[in-house]
């Protein structure tokens, strides 16, 4: 058996010594580690599967850390870490205590710059160029991004100034014709032609070759032919975006061919200017059940390696699912009803709606911004556009939400899925904060449901309510509710209760409300008996059944999975001082006011205080040291 090269890697001056005969082999081992570790742990498989040999040419050629190399999103950055120190706790990776999915400049100074939103890695690697020159350094910048990425507007924005500065500054399009779901747009369609193309850059250089060879006026030739070579560049490959953003453009190049990739990164890496390499590689390459489902693969739990079946937790449909087929059954109805997506039409549980009614599914790309305003547009022409993102990406859309919807009053349904802890993916991705950043905002109503059937009445109810509407629920699985065949309103603001009590009463919201009925169980077991409430609504309130609440229990405890600044319970703890209920003691629980890292849900949950056990703990605690009991 030969010896593992992996095993000698511990950093990437590592890679110094090493043939490309050798990087092949380690290639093929890093791949054999990320689809074993994955498969234990759950993780992103496809992207890290496709940038193996475009990473390691990377840490070849340019000398991290002191060289700084950006990865957008961070989906495709596992590579990275194997190769920069963390290759002996990869075992860990997205488990609580373990290394991030993500790069994080706590975890390696080889991160140069926190990711896990997507398009922003130009922007953020043009701040750290200009912050070289500004202090006279020397070092080079690099941004790699997906093509995926490459539909947000902002990685524009950073290109165009990127341009316009003409700094030091490389981008690597990792152009794999995905990012979690096909893409979609102009753009798209633009890098579809470029790969089908004449290489237009050893065109160029073929022309300039010729001209330099007509003898004595060659070189007046080619300083005249500029409009010539321009007409013909715009022939060769079809807009040029690149170079009219003020990028020299190289390629598209094999991204898995280690002696191109290295050959071009020696050859651009000395050039003071900006330069944009379009790398050409396969999301899931070297693992056929990942090349064939990329999609499935992108994002993937626990699974088997040698059938790639994924493990399945139990036959309860989840949330997104039951909102995807809730949905469908209120559009067969209901023509004007229109279904969004950026770029997550199977994550958000639209894939069935789009086969169905696909002339009114519409997948933007990653531009949550302009999805919402583009479902402001819809609305004001009598449709119903329902907007689903996970809850930690509509903060990218805040001004829209505000400013195109609600200001407007306009009717659009905002579905957040993956709402409070969402686990391995960690603090980009928990979704704790939509309670307190959507609440301050008039004219809109926010909904949670405590299971699966209060979805689809809360979504049934969101489409005839005519104003903007969000509805956020967690990921996963709900507690396995049956599902009501005839779909109903609830009255909007509305709560129920559902446990009575004498002690203390819960009032709990969404994934919180099966906890709290938990905790309400283990306290009557210790002599406190708790009334457990579904508020439903975060906004508005139930004033009156907090005031019934207040005057026949005078200890409320709120439960939410949002962080406690600005959210759920801060509502209620506004409402009794505007009403005056001075006498009412009141628990607020919910989350810390700090990032929540990575790991297990339910192990985040218990560690938070959030668990069953450590919801009825606290209220014990609180009703004892109260005086309302005892």
């Amino acid at each position: 058996m030969s010896e593992s090269i992996l095993d000698t890697i511990y950093g990437p001056e590592d890679l110094n010594n090493l043939s490309i005969i050798q990087l092949e082999k380690l290639a093929g081992e890093i791949r054999e580690l990320l689809i074993h570790t994955i498969a234990h742990n759950g993780g992103h498989l496809a992207p890290n599967l496709g940038v193996v040999e475009l990473t390691i040419a990377l840490h070849k050629v340019f000398q991290s850390p002191k060289d700084k190399i950006v990865w957008d999103v961070g989906h495709q950055a596992y590579v990275h870490k194997i190769l920069t120190g963390r290759r002996q706790d990869f075992s860990t990776l997205r488990q609580f205590g373990g290394i991030s999915g993500f790069p994080k400049r706590c975890e390696s100074e080889h991160d140069v710059f926190g990711t896990g939103h997507a398009s922003t890695s130009i922007s953020s690697a043009l701040g750290i160029a200009l912050a070289r020159d500004i202090s006279g350094d020397k070092y080079n910048v690099v941004a790699v991004i997906g093509d995926g990425s490459l539909t947000g507007g902002q990685a524009y924005e950073a290109l165009n100034h990127a341009g316009h500065l003409r700094t030091n500054l490389t981008v690597i399009l990792n152009d794999n014709e995905m990012s979690i779901a096909k893409n979609v747009g102009a753009i798209s369609e633009y890098l579809a032609r470029i790969r089908t193309a004449p290489t237009y850059s050893k065109v160029k250089h073929d022309i300039e070759y010729l001209l330099r060879r007509i003898p004595a006026i060659g070189d007046s030739v080619l300083k005249t032919a500029e409009r010539v070579k321009d007409s013909l560049k715009y022939l060769l490959v079809p807009g040029i975006l690149f170079e009219e953003l003020g990028f020299t453009y190289v390629g598209p190049i094999d991204g898995h061919n280690l002696n191109t990739l290295m050959e071009v990164f020696y050859t651009t890496r000395s050039v003071n200017e900006p330069v944009l390499i379009h790398v050409i590689t396969c999301k899931g390459k070297g693992y056929s059940p990942a090349e064939r489902n990329a999609d499935i693969f992108h994002g993937v739990g626990p699974f088997c390696v040698e059938s790639g079946k994924v493990h399945k937790n139990g036959s309860t449909p989840s949330y997104t699912q039951v909102f995807g087929d809730t949905l469908v059954k209120l559009a067969e109805k209901n023509k004007d009803i229109i279904a969004i997506t950026a770029a997550m039409p199977e994550g958000t549980g639209l894939k069935k709606f789009a086969s169905l009614f696909p002339d009114r599914l519409f997948d933007v790309g990653i531009a949550e911004p302009h999805a919402v305003t583009l479902a402001g547009g819809m609305a004001t022409q009598g449709k119903i556009p329902v907007v689903a993102i996970y809850s930690t990406f509509l903060q990218r859309a805040y001004d829209q939400v505000l400013h195109d919807i609600c200001l407007q009053n306009l009717p659009v349904i905002f579905i957040l899925d993956r709402a409070g802890i969402v686990g391995e993916d960690g603090a980009t991705h928990h979704g704790v904060f939509d309670y307190s950043y959507l609440r301050p905002i008039p004219n809109l109503t926010i909904m949670s449901p405590k299971d699966e059937n209060e979805l689809q009445h809360m979504l049934f109810t969101a489409t005839t309510m005519s104003k903007p509407v969000a509805i956020r629920y967690p990921r996963g699985c709900g507690p396995g509710a049956e599902l009501e065949p005839k779909i109903q309103m609830i009255e909007s603001g509305k709560s129920e209760l559902l446990r009575p009590g004498t002690d203390a009463v819960f009032y709990s919201i969404g994934a919180m409300v099966e906890p709290s009925r938990a905790a309400a169980e283990l306290l009557a077991n210790r002599g406190i008996h708790a009334a457990v409430v579904n508020a439903r609504f975060v906004k508005p309130l139930d004033g009156e059944m907090l005031r019934k609440l207040s005057h026949d229990y005078g200890v409320i405890i709120t439960v939410e999975d949002n962080v406690l600044a600005g959210g759920f319970g801060t509502a209620v703890l506004e409402y009794m001082n505007t009403q005056k209920f001075n006498w009412v003691k009141l628990l607020r629980l919910g989350l810390p006011d700090e990032f929540i890292p990575h790991g297990q849900r339910s192990l985040l949950l218990e560690h938070n205080g959030l668990s069953p056990e450590r919801i009825a703990a606290s209220v014990e605690s609180f009703v004892k040291h109260s005086g309302a009991k005892g």
